[in-house]
């Protein structure tokens, strides 16, 4: 129940949720990977869409401007103009809720492919562990050619406070 029928990306129509388009760009220096959108993200069709989800707080920074108070073209925009670019290591997969730890039967993204598309990257970030171990694994022996960087969770679920998580974070800003 709550789930949101359609056919967009992260719609779920088949029981399987969907992660959106990756958004990047030629000029994208550093890759943040989450796992895969939870509810309120797939609902709104937007990336880091909860409410209490510390990824904007966190990223600011790094970007070099509150992008808390944009919306959401506008943060996506902002990251993109700072070499910054977003997307999730899960395709799709079942899962009740938003914990990653209930992530069955899934699908990968094809990372590999997508970083090869990106000639000024230098770094990757995982949003969290799950990301984290599938990322890593997905990436195989590309992962030795980036600078790989873990990211404590910016989920509502991980109840780390932002000033615990940023510096964690703004390790990211000396790959841009």
């Amino acid at each position: 129940m709550g789930e949101r029928l359609g056919s967009g990306p992260g719609a779920v129509s088949d029981g399987l949720k969907r992660s959106f388009p990756p958004v990047v760009d030629a000029a994208t220096r550093v890759l943040v990977l989450g796992s895969l959108p939870g509810e309120r993200s797939l609902a709104a069709q937007r990336y880091y869409a909860h409410p209490q989800n510390q990824f904007w707080q966190l990223m600011s920074p790094v970007a070099g401007q509150d992008l808390v108070p944009l919306d959401y073209a506008a943060r996506l925009s902002a990251l993109l103009a700072a070499g910054i670019g977003l997307w999730d290591v899960v395709a799709q997969a079942r899962r009740t809720g938003s914990s990653d730890a209930a992530i069955r039967d899934l699908a990968a993204n094809d990372l590999a492919s997508l970083v090869e598309t990106l000639p000024r990257l230098r770094a990757i970030g995982f949003n969290g562990a799950t990301a984290l171990r599938h990322g890593v694994a997905q990436l195989g022996a590309a992962a030795n050619t980036y600078a790989i960087v873990a990211l404590p969770s910016s989920s509502p679920l991980h109840t780390v406070g932002v000033a615990a998580k940023q510096a964690a974070w703004r390790a990211l800003a000396d790959y841009l």
